[in-house]
């Protein structure tokens, strides 16, 4: 036995490395195994920073090449260095995944480098078992397991993934220069924002998706204006279609399409595929058959109000247990189960968590939509405004999208909030910090805010919802 602790984290993501630093805060011995040789997960090393190191670059990429002159900036002819932008890209994540083993000495979290599995439980005990990046197996006892492994890409049948020309989100984040074309299966979040990150740099894009609506998650009017956005910066859309087959020859990628209610099927030819259908639970050689984990039928760890499995003492957190696959959502997640391990108690609040699509504009929505208010019979207003009205985004020259609040009809109480603009992401903090404090529009509407800013457009649809919007 190598070693003992009071709780083992098994994976190093956002979910996991925050749960045992929150541990080790509270003054439990807490070890962390990984296995990807840095810490992070998926969301630092192949998803959510390096992609957004690629979407700022090529954002200032396509700012450079189309949008400087209107501001009487003059530049020549503009280049792309391919290895530099992917360089910076590298260093942004290395920096990053250095910080958090920083963050592990300083709290004195044990970071066990390899792959864990659980191998044993005991009324108040527990084995984890490691096989070692160096090829060692060793084995620990903990009083309590956090399961935070996240997710992987969910596979296509039909569409066989080399990373080369078939790529995953992982892939795409490291292509050597940018294809002629590229089909993105897929239009969620993921989808949307690799395409555009190579659509900006000169790449010809082509979205198929299964469903008649982009981002189905979001509030419906987000979609179709956001949809609208885009093809109007040359993406191209072919939606209520699926993608059946994918033969990859020298010349590019063959893909086989139909119709998703059926039909006849036709081809689509481009130089490279992104395969973003979706995420599903990566649960794989964890032991939790053996040791009696009950798992959904969709791979999903089964958890009870307090994120403990139905073993004592096995908790899971993060992806792995559905809901919003969210690298924040995670984060709350192994905080709360921290305190719980600990004494404490702990609750969070999925009605105010955000989502946030990182194209440009920013897409961003949080609470309910206009859809799901309708069908639960909720009685409601709704207050919009748009950034065209906006003083600070006509100055900036980013006037597309609005800001649109669903209140109780009753009570006033902000139920959801949507946006598409600049900096959609930062703006709808508020709302979140409102709604976790049970707001009301009005509470919104009457708080001052600084102006010129892109934050008034908030103030404004709170405003409007009880109709008397000054600037429209």
């Amino acid at each position: 036995m190598a070693d003992s602790f009071d709780v083992i984290v098994i994976g190093g993501g956002p979910g996991g490395y925050v749960c045992a630093i929150r541990a080790a805060q509270l003054g439990l011995k807490a070890a962390c195994v990984e296995n990807r040789g840095t810490l992070g997960g998926t969301c630092l090393n192949v998803g959510c920073i390096p992609s957004k190191a690629l979407l700022q670059s090529s954002h200032l990429f396509e700012e450079a090449n189309h949008s400087f002159a209107a501001h009487g900036i003059k530049v020549g002819k503009v280049e792309l260095d391919m290895n530099t932008m992917l360089a910076r890209k590298d260093d942004v994540v290395k920096q990053n995944t250095s910080g958090i083993e920083f963050l592990f000495k300083k709290n004195k979290v044990t970071y066990i480098k390899g792959t864990g599995r659980i191998a044993k439980t005991a009324r108040g005990a527990h084995e984890v078992a490691v096989k070692t990046l160096d090829g060692k197996n060793e084995t620990y006892s903990t009083k309590y397991v956090v399961i935070a492994t996240g997710s992987e890409t969910t596979p296509l049948p039909g569409v066989a993934i080399d990373e080369k020309q078939i790529v995953s989100s992982t892939g795409a984040l490291t292509l050597a220069k940018p294809p002629k074309s590229m089909v993105v299966i897929g239009a969620g979040v993921i989808g949307l924002e690799m395409g555009s990150v190579w659509r900006r740099l000169g790449t010809e894009v082509t979205v198929v998706e299964f469903l008649d609506v982009i981002l189905p998650p979001m509030d419906g009017e987000v979609r179709k204006q956001m949809q609208r956005i885009l093809e109007r910066q040359g993406m191209k859309f072919k939606l209520s279609t699926k993608v059946t087959k994918a033969q990859a020859a020298k010349s590019g990628v063959t893909l086989t399409l139909e119709p998703a209610q059926g039909g006849a099927s036709e081809t689509l030819t481009a130089e490279t595929v992104l395969v973003a259908i979706g995420r599903r639970p990566f649960i794989e050689g964890l032991g939790l058959t053996e040791v009696g984990v009950k798992v959904s039928n969709r791979g999903f760890v089964e958890v009870d109000g307090n994120f403990q499995t139905n073993v004592e003492g096995i908790f899971a957190i993060g992806d792995v247990i559905g809901g919003q696959m969210l690298a924040h959502k995670a984060e709350d997640e192994g905080v709360a189960t921290a305190e719980i391990i600990s004494g404490q108690t702990a609750h969070i609040n999925y009605d105010a968590i955000a989502g946030v699509v990182y194209t440009w504009p920013e897409v961003a929505g949080i609470g309910k939509t206009e859809e799901q208010l309708k069908d639960a019979g909720v009685a409601y207003k709704t207050g919009k405004f748009p950034f065209t009205a906006n003083s600070r985004a006509r100055a900036n020259g980013d006037m597309d999208g609005f800001v649109k609040i669903l209140a109780d009809e009753k009570t006033d109480r902000v139920l959801g909030c949507h946006i598409i603009g600049p900096e959609a992401g930062d703006l709808i903090m508020e709302v979140a910090l409102g709604m976790e404090f049970g707001a009301a529009a009005e509470d919104i509407a009457r708080t001052c805010h600084a102006h010129p800013q892109l934050g008034e457009a908030v103030k404004e649809a709170a405003l409007n919802v009880d109709k008397r919007a000054i600037h429209i």
